[in-house]
C-alpha cells in the first residue's frame, strides 16, 4: 500500500485520536492553571467532564472555573460526536475490515513473481480474471474506482489495488518489475497507449495485451510496445454474424470457449509438464489418442514457430509445447497419465 494512500485512508481516524489527545491536554491544563489543582487532579478532572459520568468535583470549582468547564463541556460534545461517526464508519461499516484486506493483500502482491495484472476491471477485465482464476494462475487487479472493493475483495476475493494504473508508483505496487504480463482493459485507447509506453519503460520484458476500440489504435498500441492487441466490439460483431455464414463451425468453437454446457477443453502442454518417460518421443509414441482420447491439433516448434495438425512422427522435445483439444474428462485423464 502507498504510503499517500494509507495517509488519506488513515486521516479522519488519525485526526480524531487526536482531538481526543488534545481534548484531555486541554482539560488538564485548564484546571491546573485555573484552579491550581495538582497535575493527577487536573487530569482526573477533565476525564470525568469529558466522559461526563457525572462525578464530584475534587474541589468546589471557582466562577472561572464553572466558564472553563462550560466551554469545555461544549467543546467536548462535538469532538465526541465526531470520534463516534469516525469510529462507527471503521467498526460498523465495514471500514476497517477493508482496510486490513487491502493491507493483507498488499502484503500477498509484494510476494508474488511471475503474475499477471490486470488493469480495469471492467466487462473485458472480469472476464480475463475468472480466466486466469480457473487456471489457477496468480493475478493482481489494479482499478481506480473504489466502488468496486467490496464486489473484488468481499465477492472475487481478488487481490486488488486501488489506484490509477498509468501511474508508474501504483504498477510498482502491483509487481510490475516481476510481472510475467499485463492485460489492460481501460476504456480509452489513449490511455492503453499510455498505460502500455509507461509499462515497457518500467519492464521492458513484460508482455502486454491491450484492449482497442479503434482500428487506428492497433498500430499505435503495437508501437507503444503491446504484444497483441484485442478489438472486443469488433470480433463480438464478427462472432455473431458467423452464427449465420458458419454456423457450426461457431458451435465448434464455443465448445472450446467453454460456452457451451457440452464443451470442450482446449490446453497447452508443455514439455517440462510431461512425466520424464514421455519426453524426447514422438506423438505416434507416446500414442495420446488412444490412451487418454484427446487429439493433438498444434504444437509450438522448437524453433518458436506454430504447426497446425503436425506429424504423428515429430518428436517432444525441450521447447515444443502440444496444443491438444478433448472432452473435460479426456483431458483430465491425459493429465493424470502423461503429466507430473
Amino acid at each position: 500500500m502507498l504510503l499517500s494512500e494509507q495517509l488519506i485512508i488513515f486521516k479522519k481516524l488519525i485526526f480524531s485520536i487526536l482531538l481526543l489527545i488534545i481534548s484531555l491536554l486541554t482539560g488538564t491544563i485548564g484546571f491546573y492553571w485555573i484552579e491550581g489543582f495538582s497535575w493527577i487532579e487536573s487530569f482526573y478532572m477533565a476525564v470525568i467532564t469529558f466522559s461526563t459520568v457525572g462525578f464530584n468535583e475534587v474541589y468546589p470549582l471557582s466562577n472561572e472555573g464553572r466558564l472553563f468547564t462550560s466551554i469545555y463541556i461544549i467543546f467536548n460534545l462535538m469532538v465526541f460526536a465526531y470520534v463516534v461517526s469516525v469510529f462507527s464508519t471503521y467498526l460498523f461499516e465495514g471500514e476497517l475490515n477493508r482496510l486490513y484486506k487491502k493491507y493483507a493483500f498488499g502484503k500477498e502482491v509484494r510476494k508474488m513473481k511471475d503474475h499477471i495484472i490486470i488493469c480495469g476491471f471492467g466487462r473485458n477485465g472480469s472476464k480475463a480474471c475468472e480466466e486466469l482464476r480457473s487456471q489457477n494462475i496468480d493475478f493482481v487487479v489494479v482499478d481506480r474506482d473504489d466502488q468496486l472493493l467490496d464486489t473484488i475483495q468481499n465477492t472475487k476475493k481478488y487481490k486488488f489495488i486501488l489506484g490509477d494504473p498509468t501511474h508508474e508508483e501504483v504498477l510498482e505496487e502491483a509487481g510490475i518489475h516481476r510481472a510475467e504480463a499485463l492485460i489492460t482493459t481501460l476504456p480509452s485507447d489513449a490511455e492503453n497507449v499510455y498505460l502500455t509506453l509507461t509499462v515497457k519503460e518500467l519492464n521492458s520484458k513484460v508482455r502486454v495485451i491491450s484492449r482497442a476500440s479503434e482500428e487506428n489504435s492497433i498500430k499505435k498500441l503495437k508501437q507503444a510496445g503491446a504484444s497483441h492487441v484485442i478489438m472486443p466490439d469488433a470480433i463480438g460483431g464478427l462472432h455473431m454474424a458467423q452464427h449465420i455464414t458458419k454456423p457450426f463451425v461457431i458451435e465448434y468453437l464455443d465448445q472450446l470457449s467453454g460456452t457451451n454446457e457440452n464443451g470442450l477443453c482446449l490446453e497447452e502442454v508443455k514439455y517440462e509438464d510431461l512425466k520424464t518417460e514421455f519426453r524426447d518421443l514422438s506423438i505416434e509414441s507416446m500414442d495420446i489418442r488412444n490412451i487418454s482420447g484427446v487429439t493433438v491439433v498444434g504444437l509450438n516448434n522448437t524453433e518458436g514457430k506454430l504447426e497446425f495438425n503436425p506429424s504423428s512422427k515429430v518428436l517432444v522435445e525441450p521447447n515444443v509445447v502440444l496444443v491438444i483439444v478433448g472432452e473435460n474428462s479426456a483431458v483430465e485423464t491425459f493429465r493424470k497419465h502423461f503429466l507430473k
